[in-house]
């Protein structure tokens, strides 16, 4: 375990520092209030920490009550150490944040004990974190492919939708979507199986998710459709990414246990309008795709946006 010793005196700090290293961990000194805050708050900081109450600068109460406000869902464990130990005081302690409390001069096997609770606690509180995290991608993501399932995708939609009309006009602004259809699915699955059928499917996901910004979406919408959500792309930059999009998927062969099998997609992409609503967008997007499969497959047609309904125009 990683903990952070903050202690003004060197003795005092040494010594403890030597205890718990004795006993495997991985030990970061501070000597004042100040600099354990700044050392909490960095990337990868200890998950315990044992303050000394009286400090220069920021006092132990201090840095507990801080770390208590930030938002986190993995704050350190505390144990506050000092050589008050009145009721009252012990009170103050952990009403300031304190998970425990351990009066000088401490016994070296009390503290391991103290010690071996908060190690305990932590990693009790890690396993709830990731289960509760692994819940929460049940809940949003399909479980074969790893996309976004169509309740997200519905959820993310909407809020993209939501983010568009408050930056419309803006230089960024702009929403595109993308329908995409594995050309001739049934086929494949009938070529070398529903397994290798099942590998197809995530690897064109994989596809399409390495090829998009991090902020972007791709989501399974049923079947071999899955929708793309390509934020501050507009009417101008859609066609080129859909199209970049179809040629990757085009040009790489997917890895299956029945050996290499080569896929194409057809797309049907439109980009948002002003109060445009999320069926609306989909049910344009979803016309524009039965264009491309009826032209041919393996292309890319974009509907127009225009007051009044046009045809699409399409890019092979």
């Amino acid at each position: 375990m990683r903990i952070l010793i903050a202690e003004d005196d060197v003795t005092s700090r040494a010594v403890l520092a030597g205890v718990l290293k004795k006993q495997g961990h991985e030990v970061l000194t501070t000597e004042n209030g100040a600099d354990a805050w700044l050392a909490l708050q960095k990337p990868g900081a200890p998950q315990l920490a044992i303050l000394d109450w009286m400090m220069p600068g920021l006092t132990g109460l201090d840095v507990c009550r801080r770390v208590r406000e930030m938002q986190s869902d993995r704050p350190p464990y505390i144990i506050l150490l000092t050589s008050k130990d009145a009721k009252s005081d012990i009170i103050a302690g952990l009403d300031a944040g304190a998970d425990d409390y351990l009066a000088k001069p401490y016994d070296s096997g009390e503290l391991r004990a103290r010690i071996g609770v908060g190690i305990r606690l932590v990693e009790m509180r890690d396993s709830l974190v990731e289960a509760r995290n692994a819940l929460a991608h049940q809940a949003t993501h399909d479980p074969l492919t790893g996309a976004l399932n169509r309740r997200a995708l519905a959820e993310t939609l909407s809020h993209e939708l939501s983010r568009d009309r408050r930056l419309r006009g803006r230089p960024r602004a702009g929403l595109s979507v993308g329908l995409c259809d594995i050309d001739h699915f049934k086929g494949i699955n009938d070529t070398v199986g529903h397994m290798a059928g099942d590998e197809v499917l995530c690897g064109v996901v994989q596809l399409l998710t390495d090829s998009l910004r991090e902020y972007d979406s791709v989501g399974r919408f049923g079947g071999e459709e899955f929708v793309v959500i390509a934020a501050d792309t507009d009417e101008r930059e859609q066609e080129a990414l859909f199209e970049r999009l179809r040629l990757v998927v085009n040009d790489s062969p997917i890895h299956t246990r029945a050996g290499d099998v080569r896929v194409t997609i057809s797309i049907g992409a439109v980009a948002a309008r002003r109060n445009e609503s999320l069926d609306d967008l989909l049910a344009a997007a979803d016309s524009a795709l039965y264009r491309a499969k009826a032209q041919g497959r393996n292309r890319v047609c974009i509907a127009q946006r225009q007051p009044v309904e046009s045809e699409a125009q399409c890019a092979s």
